[in-house]
């Protein structure tokens, strides 16, 4: 439920938020945000660390650097160009069983999953950083205040 919410978040800021939930960017992003636990509810969190603890997409960021990822990573937060991200890429970088829940939610494949969370990330990473630095708050507080 946390992820739906999530996801009509996410896909109005991404520019697709209406029809019926087949543009999936939002939607997938929010599913894979409360797969990875920090949708909790509208707008806490379950993220293990102190900084961010309602941001998850601080974790899901240093999930990507950990994985390789550092410089599409920071070519999302910067003001520059977004390097992309291949569907492997994304499969490498996420746990299996958030990948998995994430896809469930969306009823689509892993495979599906991972391809749309690709497309969709770096401009949706790009949009919650227009400073080239992560936010503090909620990510639903952050999502509000981006999509004026």
């Amino acid at each position: 439920m946390a992820g739906n919410d999530l996801g009509s978040l996410l896909g109005g800021l991404l520019g697709g938020g209406g029809g019926q939930g087949g543009s999936g960017g939002g939607n997938i992003l929010g599913a894979l945000i409360g797969a990875l636990g920090g949708a909790g509810g509208a707008g806490g969190g379950h993220a293990a660390g102190s900084n961010g603890a309602n941001n998850p997409l601080g974790g899901l960021l240093d999930m990507l650097t950990k994985s390789g990822l550092a410089d599409q990573a920071q070519s999302w937060i910067g003001t520059g160009e977004n390097k992309p991200v291949s569907a492997d890429q994304i499969k490498e970088a996420l746990p299996a069983g958030a990948l998995r829940q994430a896809a469930e939610q969306a009823g689509v494949s892993p495979e599906q999953a991972a391809d749309e969370i690709a497309q969709a990330l770096p401009q949706a990473v790009d949009k919650l950083t227009p400073q080239g630095q992560v936010p503090s708050g909620s990510l639903e507080d952050i999502i509000k205040a981006q999509a004026l």
